[in-house]
């Protein structure tokens, strides 16, 4: 029941920033589209982390990847063939690629602030 949870929590937050984040900002411009920003995702955050839909306890991967996923299949849905899909997979490598730099980048960090934290208590 858990994983069934996390797929409509990550699927709602998809189809809410789909189908109403362009709405706001084709509407509103730039105004539009930061109060989209603001709006969606304090209230698919504030469900699907506080209320807990979701069960992610490592958070590896989070409401991206499913408005990510939501984003690519509805343009193949709405094709009807899967062109949309294998014109998107630059990219998707690009950003699996920034990701990963992300990730290598933050371990660097936190292995610095490590190293440091325990320099200065050794120096107390």
């Amino acid at each position: 029941m858990r994983m069934f949870r996390s797929i409509v929590g990550f699927a709602i937050a998809g189809m809410f920033v789909m189908s109403v984040w362009g709405a706001l900002a084709g509407a509103y411009g730039f105004i539009g589209g930061w109060f989209a920003a603001f709006v969606i995702i304090s209230i698919m955050w504030f469900l699907n982390h506080f209320i807990g839909i979701i069960d992610n306890p490592g958070a590896f991967v989070d409401m991206a990847m499913g408005i990510a996923i939501c984003g690519t299949m509805r343009d193949v849905f709405l094709a009807g063939s899967v062109t949309p899909l294998i014109e998107s997979i630059p990219t998707l490598v690009i950003v699996v690629l920034g990701g990963m730099t992300g990730g290598i980048v933050a371990v660097m960090f936190q292995k610095d602030l490590a190293k440091q934290a325990e320099e200065s208590k050794q120096e107390a």
